[in-house]
This record gives C-alpha cells, sequence and structure tokens, in this order.
C-alpha cells in the first residue's frame, strides 16, 4: 500500500505487488526517496522486496522501517530472506543508499509534515499497524489481527476517528468459526463483522475491506462487501490499482 502526504512518499508492507510499483517507479526517470514500513515479516509481506528494482539504482534512497523480530531488526531480517537457497542474489548487490530503522509502537516518525506512529496488533508472532496523519486527515491501517474474541481498546483508541480504516476482513463469521471447514481461530486474521464492530467502535469515516482470502473469487467478493454494506454503506473492498483519497 502506497501513501503519499505531499511530497512524502511512503509504502507499507512489501508483497508481490511491489514489483510492479517498482516499475512504475524506474518510470518516472528521476531519483527517488521513499519510506518502507513493514508491519511484521510473513512470507506475503517481504517477498518483492528482491524484485523490487528501484532498489538497485543508485541515487535511490530508502528506508525501512519495522518492528523487531526477537534479536533481528528490519535489517537482518530483509537481509536473511536473500540468502542460498532462498535467493540467489544477496542484498549486497543493491545500489540505492539504504537506511534502517526500528518502528517502535509508542515512538512518533515525523516525516515532513506527515507524522506516522505504530501499535502492536493481534496476530501469531507478532505485528503491528500504522497511523498516518497529515495536514487534519489520517490513515489507519491494520493489515493482519485477529479481533477476537474480544477488540483490544488499545486497537480502538488508536484508531480512533480515522478518514480511512484499512483493516484485515479476511473470512465471514461461519468461515471464522469452522462451519463448512476447518475453523480458522488462532490464524491470526479478523472476520468482516468483528473489523466492523471495530470501525464503528472506532468512529472512522471509511471502512477499507482488506487482505482477502486467497481462495476467493472476485464474484464471492462483491457478495461478501455486499454484507459489509448492510451495515457500512460506505465500504470499498481493496483493489490492486486502487486510489483512495481521505
Amino acid at each position: 500500500m502506497e501513501v503519499r502526504c505531499g511530497d512524502v512518499r511512503m509504502v507499507f508492507d512489501l508483497g508481490s505487488g511491489l514489483r510492479e510499483l517498482g516499475e512504475s517507479i524506474l518510470a518516472e526517470k528521476s531519483p527517488v526517496e521513499v519510506h518502507l514500513f513493514l508491519s511484521h515479516y510473513h512470507y506475503d509481506h517481504v517477498q518483492g522486496i528482491p524484485f523490487f528494482t528501484p532498489l538497485f539504482i543508485p541515487l535511490n534512497r530508502f528506508t525501512f522501517r519495522g518492528p523487531r523480530a526477537g534479536v533481528q531488526n528490519v535489517k537482518a531480517v530483509m537481509e536473511g530472506q536473500m540468502v542460498q537457497p532462498y535467493f540467489p542474489i544477496p542484498a549486497s548487490f543493491f545500489r540505492a543508499q539504504l537506511r534502517f530503522e526500528d518502528a517502535i509502537p509508542g515512538v512518533e516518525m515525523k516525516l515532513g509534515e506527515a507524522t506516522v506512529r505504530a501499535v502492536n496488533l493481534n496476530h501469531p508472532g507478532g505485528c503491528i499497524g500504522y497511523r498516518v496523519e497529515y495536514r487534519g486527515r489520517s490513515v489507519v491501517y491494520f493489515t493482519d489481527v485477529e479481533l477476537h474474541p474480544t477488540i483490544d481498546p488499545q486497537a480502538i483508541a488508536f484508531a480512533e476517528g480515522a478518514d480511512l480504516f484499512i483493516c484485515d476482513a479476511m473470512y465471514t463469521r461461519d468461515e471464522y468459526e469452522g462451519r463448512g471447514g476447518a475453523p480458522k481461530v488462532g490464524w491470526g486474521h479478523s472476520t468482516w463483522e468483528a473489523a466492523v464492530d471495530a470501525a464503528e467502535a472506532a468512529g472512522v469515516k471509511t471502512f477499507v475491506v482488506f487482505h482477502h482470502d486467497p481462495t476467493r473469487t472476485d464474484d464471492a467478493l462483491d457478495s461478501f462487501l455486499g454484507a459489509v454494506r448492510a451495515r457500512r454503506p460506505e465500504a470499498v473492498a481493496a483493489t490492486e490499482g486502487m486510489y483512495l483519497e481521505p
């Protein structure tokens, strides 16, 4: 997910969509500066890094920020996936100017006029959500979070009043509880019902359905979104290439 605040450019999580973003950056034909934020290090959130061509271009500048994973910082995790037998080219081949910083819940990060904060979320192995504020507008990004059995009041306070609330809503309640298949309790993802409850408790303006189940077809997602809109008429389902302005 890319967020732009004036001249400040941020990207949240670095999955397979990062390759296409890299192609669009290359088309700009000028050095870029981008702030890369990681929520956690499960494979679907980091697998785009080796294929992000702008990292191999001198004069480009990138700052990686993410939580610590035990004793490992974001630099160690990023470099650790680019070794044999996982990938043939090591991170030392990157030619862009790189910086690495911890993203610490409760510690404010200032990027120009934008402010970024993080909060811990309920997900196996840990995960953090982010809030970006810029000129009176706000975006909250809860990519992987299990809002069960009760919604964390800290998460609700963090999302309070957000203009855009992008939240994990992977399952229906029936799927989560195992009616018709294996239960998903403890897998680290939410039902749309719990995500809507969180959106309403936080008083957000627009709810964005995010982290779709990869087995769900587009037709099924349309039906899924219809159920969400029965409670949140303004809700949208995230799609690749979507542009939203808070």
